[in-house]
């Protein structure tokens, strides 16, 4: 069956230059973009009900945009005045760029990592005698903890923020030809909005591994995979599958 539609499970992105903006014009498919999850910030005085004392760190672990957003929210919620001496772990360079919301970037102490959080290891581990704060989310990934463990540091996490269920209600009687997923708790959502999901003609597109496993545990089919060596991003494996389909390939 050939796409027309495409529902990806995340924000429009707010980029004019968007490789999605570009596949849609090329492609000539319609592409809507809505959120499955939702972040929700959690108040200081839940913050400080898991003994956090912002005052206790030398180091912040940041390991994307939302844990920055709500370090700095909670930061100003609890009066806590963010020492200049403050040391920042990035995950990757686009973390530590949005850093700039909230720091002035060449005055601050900011190690950065090159993409996965691992690669963050020798730099932390070179600053083993400060004391580190993760701020994250309910959804923390189980790697994270087990590596921040055999390090050997002294290390704290803490839930600034939770990852929520979007109501999706309105489209229980949209069709669309394929969905785009990104993580696991994208699929949970589907299911928790729409239960009697089947997923028949519908193809599913999904992003890393942890996604794949979690579309096929509730018993789907994925028919579109990235990131691959012929299609690292989610942009170029839909458009290979479009090509292929649309002009019967």
């Amino acid at each position: 069956m050939k796409v027309r539609t495409i529902l990806v499970s995340q924000p429009e992105p707010k980029i004019e230059n968007s490789p999605y903006f570009d596949l849609q014009e090329k492609q000539k498919v319609k592409i809507d973009f809505r959120p499955f999850i939702h972040v929700e910030g959690v108040a200081a005085k839940d913050v400080r009900q898991q003994k956090v004392d912002l005052n206790q760190y030398s180091a912040i672990i940041l390991t994307s945009r939302n844990s920055v957003d709500h370090f700095f929210r909670v930061a100003d919620e609890m009066r806590f005045k963010v020492p200049d001496t403050l040391k920042y772990f990035c995950q990757s360079e686009a973390v530590a760029f949005y850093l700039q919301k909230y720091v002035v970037y060449r005055k601050r102490r900011i190690y950065v990592g090159k993409r996965n959080f691992e690669d963050l290891s020798p730099l932390i581990k070179k600053y083993k005698d400060e004391t580190f704060l993760l701020p994250t989310t309910d959804k923390l990934k189980e790697e994270v903890p087990a590596l921040l463990n055999s390090l050997n540091i002294n290390w704290k996490e803490a839930i600034f923020y939770r990852t929520v269920i979007s109501d999706l209600s309105d489209l229980a009687d949209v069709f669309y030809d394929i969905l785009v997923f990104f993580s696991p708790s994208g699929i949970e959502s589907l299911f928790h909005n729409f239960p009697d999901f089947k997923q028949n003609t519908t193809r599913i597109a999904v992003f890393g591994n942890t996604t794949s496993k979690a579309v096929e545990e509730h018993g789907l089919r994925v028919d579109i995979l990235a990131p691959t060596p012929e299609t690292p991003s989610m942009t170029m494996a839909l458009e290979k599958y479009i090509e292929k389909v649309n002009k019967g390939k």
